[in-house]
């Protein structure tokens, strides 16, 4: 026997009318969000970063490609690494099929992380997806953008989701005197670039939670009458289950 209330079709309609004014409030504050965001200032990037991708070396500007708005998933994926961070697979499963409809729309979207660009596309091939990868290995574009670190940069109180992030300096293989990335430190997000008149400008980021509700799966998760039901760890990459998922 269900622990959960249990109504009558009556019942249930008449709490699910309430629950629709508060979703409909959270649409209306959600667009005004979106609002907000569209209406941040602009910063003009001076940084003239340099990315390897499966075509070679391209500029900022040219991960555009010929359009004039940019996403960029910071996908967590450091040199050392073998295999890319399952969460940051998991967002990626979702947007590696809707990315065609962005660029329909005249928005590039571009997936960027810190390993060689020949892990990448070798952890591509076998994720089966098809999205823009490019490495930024060669650049500061992950730790200008608030994703990886220095021993330096968390010594001088570095921030992450715009909060300072809570560092034992001494528990540091150099103490901090280095420009050594640390690779305990590799964080995930998403930023927004436009191009016009030939000049970049950074317009968002977020991170953490604040990306949470692109990530597709857990969107489904909340609808679910056990809703995202955790209690710790739970997915994989979507090669490693012992099933495919299906029947």
């Amino acid at each position: 026997m269900t622990s959960h209330a249990v109504g009558t079709r009556e019942e249930w309609r008449t709490a699910r009318v309430g629950l629709l004014e508060a979703e409909k409030e959270l649409t209306r504050r959600s667009d005004e969000l979106a609002r907000q965001r569209r209406a941040l200032p602009w910063v003009r990037i001076d940084e003239e970063y340099v990315f390897d991708t499966e075509d070679g070396h391209a500029s900022l500007a040219e991960l555009f490609r010929g359009r004039s708005q940019l996403i960029v998933h910071h996908f967590m994926f450091a040199p050392e690494w073998d295999e890319g961070c399952p969460s940051c697979s998991s967002v990626a499963d979702g947007y590696n099929g809707f990315r065609v409809h962005l660029e329909h729309h005249d928005v590039a979207m571009t997936t960027i992380s810190r390993a060689p660009i020949e892990k990448l596309l070798a952890y591509r091939e076998r994720m089966g997806w098809s999205f823009p990868w490019a490495s930024s290995a060669h650049s500061s574009f992950n730790f200008d953008l608030g994703v990886s670190y220095t021993e330096r940069q968390l010594a001088a109180g570095a921030e992450h989701n715009f909060r300072p992030l809570a560092i034992d300096v001494s528990q540091l293989p150099h103490k901090g005197e280095t420009d050594d990335p640390v690779e305990a430190g590799e964080s995930h997000g998403v930023s927004a670039f436009v191009l016009e008149d030939g000049e970049v400008f950074h317009t968002y980021s977020t991170y953490a939670r604040g990306a949470d509700v692109l990530w597709g799966m857990y969107q489904w998760l909340d609808r679910a009458p056990l809703g995202r039901n955790e209690h710790g760890p739970w997915f994989k990459r979507h090669d490693e289950y012992d099933d495919p998922g299906e029947g």
